[in-house]
């Protein structure tokens, strides 16, 4: 069977925030646990947030509150740019199913959600918000 979720070292570049995932994110975890991890990559001053899941095997409703969580805090409350980078096919299909693609940015890989989130910061700064 596949590890519970894991989270990794957070990562910093300049003001975006990389964080990896790996594991199962689905139904059943402590959703207290969740939160307050939540919680504690958004007390981090990062404009944006890459998570890296690369290494997630699955996702399921406690995942995706997770995700639309920070999808929520970092783009609307920051305005900056929340990337998914390196979903599996599995994910890919479970964030199609629930049409969270509409909303959520997905990134082939981790090089491709960072240069996004420098495009990002490149246009900000070019309009004088930050």
């Amino acid at each position: 069977m596949t590890q519970q979720v894991s989270f990794g070292q957070l990562e910093r570049r300049n003001d975006v925030c990389i964080l990896p995932i790996s594991g199962r994110l689905a139904s059943g975890l402590n959703d207290d646990q969740l939160r307050q991890r939540a919680q504690e990559i958004k007390n981090l001053d990062c404009r944006s947030l890459v998570a890296d899941i690369r290494a997630l095997d699955s996702i399921g409703s406690s995942g995706i509150s997770f995700f639309v969580e920070l999808h929520t805090s970092i783009t609307k409350r920051r305005d900056g740019r929340f990337v998914l980078a390196g979903p599996s096919e599995r994910v890919r299909e479970v964030l199609e199913m629930t049409r969270l693609t509409t909303i959520l940015t997905l990134a082939d890989d981790l090089e491709s959600a960072l240069a996004y989130c420098a495009r990002g910061a490149a246009s900000a700064k070019a309009t004088g918000s930050r």
